[in-house]
């Protein structure tokens, strides 16, 4: 059945009355059906009515149904198209799924038959359409589109994510706490040829060595006490995917001996087993230390740390990174304005200025904790001074202090989209700059070309100043 109990609709295709009217009884409980006696009248019923099912003869006269079939997916290619077609005419048939129909009957048509195959396909069609919408709900969600900021740190970050994200090789991340590198990670899977696998994570430092080393390679029943049955690891479910290793820095050093053996051999065994299992994953690790550092100091394996440095990226924290709190505090205001049911219009120009002023210990996630809170406490329209958290209010002082470019005249506490925080960014570093597009474009860490373009956009012409 589809959305709302409606039943799917099948339209029936020959020109023999007797085989319309015996299809039309036999596939009317389950399906609204609608018949045609030719391609032709066929083409204009599809033309003015969603069908989910084309069950069509081969030969008719004038349009045979090989060319219905083509002609009707190339209008609907979600379309599902079943031909019909007499023992002698097989292969016909059989070219006919080659080229895109789900399947075809031999007459005199099986209806039991019919009816399971018509089922399994509009199944198959459905999970297809699920996974497609996950599909663009993750890309919505992980895509590098996500990864709010236009600040020079950021860039690099954008680029070297781009470049390597369809590549095999290892993926290091590093960066403080809540600066966002599971979305990093998540950036690098969903932009690879691995994008329909699976994304397996597990957070290194919230288990002991015994159970880490249980949840990466699994257990055979038996391995240790409570192993009631045999249990897959993290390396098997990301078969074909990506593993994201967060806190790699804080795994045993008998595990990073386990894992230096998959990354060169791509096998394991389970603990307690000898059956050696292979793995096609790409590994992504994170870690808020220095690895390198922590190599130097003899607590992580050298060899290890060449393996897991091939991609290196380096997220900046949020102090660093200043220009994109207003981006990141309309980005959430809009989240959890629509979470919650508000109408949240921005930011006033001292919550801002506050805003921008802290040097936020905790990264990305304490201004998403934030401005979650103040969304949610908020009792105007915008939100003010007064919503800002005590704490910060007092860490910067009553009135805050501007960072360059972030003074209230500028704009960027106006209200609007993304786009409209982006043009007020751009106008305000014009302004600071006295119209100089060159070093304009260098504070925003845009090139002179993508600053001109987007200058023409706003309407403002070569040679003249917003």
């Amino acid at each position: 059945m589809k959305d709302g109990g409606k039943k799917p609709v099948a339209l029936v295709v020959d020109d023999d009355k007797n085989t319309r009217d015996g299809l039309a009884l036999a596939l009317g409980g389950m399906y609204e059906v609608r018949l045609a006696e030719s391609a032709e009248r066929a083409l204009i019923l599809l033309e003015n009515a969603d069908v989910d099912i084309l069950l069509t003869d081969m030969r008719m006269p004038g349009m045979d149904g090989l060319t219905l079939i083509q002609r009707a997916m190339a209008r609907s290619p979600g379309l599902i198209c079943f031909l019909l077609t007499a023992y002698g005419s097989i292969d016909t048939a059989v070219e006919a799924v080659k080229n895109g129909a789900h399947d075809f009957l031999t007459k005199p048509v099986n209806l039991d038959d019919l009816e399971i195959r018509l089922g399994r396909a509009l199944r198959a069609r459905d999970m297809e359409t699920e996974n497609s919408q996950l599909r663009q709900q993750l890309d919505r969600k992980y895509g590098i589109e996500t990864i709010v900021g236009s600040s020079p740190a950021m860039q690099p970050i954008f680029e070297i994510v781009r470049q390597a994200a369809p590549s095999q090789a290892t993926v290091l991340i590093q960066g403080e706490s809540g600066t966002g590198k599971e979305l990093v990670a998540h950036a690098f899977h969903r932009l690879s040829a691995r994008s329909r696998g699976p994304f397996v994570a597990i957070h290194c430092a919230a288990l002991s060595p015994s159970l880490l080393e249980s949840e990466l390679f699994g257990h055979e029943k038996g391995a240790f006490t409570g192993a009631v049955a045999r249990r897959r690891g993290r390396f098997e479910m990301a078969d074909g995917g990506s593993l994201f290793l967060d806190e790699i820095s804080e795994i045993d050093a008998s595990v990073q001996v386990k894992l230096l053996r998959v990354l060169e051999e791509r096998t394991f065994e389970r603990v307690g087993g000898n059956e050696t299992v292979e793995t096609d994953i790409r590994l992504i690790s994170a870690t808020n230390k220095d690895l390198r550092r922590l190599v130097e100091e003899g607590k992580f394996r050298e060899d290890l740390f060449f393996r897991l440095d091939v991609v290196n990226v380096t997220i900046p924290p949020l102090r660093e990174r200043a220009d994109d709190i207003p981006l990141l505090c309309r980005h959430f205001i809009e989240e959890f304005s629509a979470v919650n049911g508000k109408s949240i219009d921005g930011l006033t120009p001292e919550a801002l200025n506050m805003l921008v002023s802290y040097r936020w210990p905790g990264n990305v996630r304490e201004l998403r904790n934030v401005i979650e809170k103040m969304v949610v406490l908020s009792t105007g329209s915008r939100l003010t001074a007064r919503d800002v958290p005590a704490r910060i209010r007092e860490d910067v002082g009553v009135k805050g202090k501007p960072k360059d470019g972030f003074k209230a005249e500028s704009g960027l506490a106006a209200s609007g989209s993304l786009a409209e925080t982006e043009r007020a960014m751009i106008f305000a570093a014009l302004k600071k700059r006295d119209g100089n597009r060159t070093l304009a474009a260098e504070d925003l860490g845009i090139s002179r070309r993508t600053l001109h373009r987007k200058l023409n956009a706003y309407g403002v012409q070569k040679g003249k100043t917003p």
